[in-house]
């Protein structure tokens, strides 16, 4: 493998925007290197596209400093976690005494661009974030801070699809709150373009949506327009939305993650749209259209 290499983290996961990274840029031919948890059979489907493997845990700095051995660019991704800012930390470390990196590509949330350092009514995941990027900023590396808003494929979207007896119901208690959910396609095709050329790119902050912010009333014709049926937006009372929640037992830490995006939806926190994707891709970012006919197996 040639010396240089782009070590991608968050790429155990199926679906992840990180495995993503990982399979776009083996399709570039770019020699690259997945950090994961587990030497499991996720790791082999990683393994299976070219890439170099290693295990180790983000929060330990000799284990991210020995996954940097070579490499010149990075991307830093870790699922919602209460340990996220000491993974952060641990990464900025190891990469700042690496002292060879081109590019660090770091995905955050769109939200932080609404935060201010005391701010309370995010959720601690989301203030997290916001203090990673500070000691991202602080740590004189050549960042890319990437901004999502919430995913199309996350599961807020997908567990509130239920079959009625005329059609398909969409039960969130979102009210009148507009949201652009973003597809993990899109995000990953703009993380490996950064990654592939990260020139242009260095210093920049990139948020990125949907082509197009909705009311879920909206998001609902979209569906309907794909599956052929009725579907309705069904504006569920936040507790008994909430209890439902609960019953996934869920790590505390997630669901209050998950409950606060609820809630800064209801308020209408939601409600933006960017044309980064666009501008970086040249062409337009994916819609809840598209996601509707890439997915049809989540309707009922």
């Amino acid at each position: 493998m040639p010396e240089k290499t782009i070590l991608v983290t968050g790429a155990g996961n199926a679906g992840s925007v990180g495995r993503k990274v990982v399979e776009r840029l083996r399709g570039r031919g770019l020699p690259t290197r997945a950090l994961v948890r587990q030497d499991d059979e996720r790791a082999e489907t990683l393994r299976a596209t070219g890439a170099e493997v290693v295990v180790g845990d983000l929060t330990r700095p000799a284990d991210v400093a020995r996954s940097l051995e070579g490499c010149h660019r990075i991307y830093f991704g870790m699922s919602v976690s209460s340990s996220y800012l000491e993974a952060t930390t641990a990464v900025a470390a190891a990469a700042r005494e690496h002292g060879a990196l081109e590019a660090f590509v770091n995905i955050s949330q769109m939200t932080v661009s609404q935060m201010t350092i005391t701010s309370e009514s995010e959720s601690r995941q989301q203030r997290l974030h916001l203090l990673s990027e500070l000691i991202l900023s602080w740590s004189g590396l050549p960042v890319v801070q990437v901004r999502p808003t919430i995913f199309m494929e996350n599961p807020l979207f997908r567990f509130a699809v239920h079959s009625t007896a005329d059609g398909i119901a969409i039960r969130l208690p979102f009210g009148s709150g507009r949201t652009s959910p973003v597809a993990t396609d899109d995000v990953a095709d703009v993380v490996s373009a950064v990654l592939a050329e990260p020139g242009p790119h260095l210093g920049r902050v990139y948020e990125l949506t949907g082509p197009v912010s909705r009311t879920m009333d909206g998001v609902a014709e979209e569906f309907a327009k794909v599956v052929g049926r009725p579907v309705t937006y069904v504006d569920t009372p936040f507790g008994e939305w909430a209890e439902g929640l609960a019953a996934a037992r869920l790590p505390e830490h997630l669901f209050e993650h998950i409950a606060t995006m609820t809630r800064l939806h209801r308020e209408n926190r939601y409600d933006r749209v960017s044309t980064d994707i666009e501008t970086i891709l040249g062409r337009p970012p994916l819609d809840v259209r598209d996601f509707a006919e890439n997915n049809r197996t989540i309707f009922p």
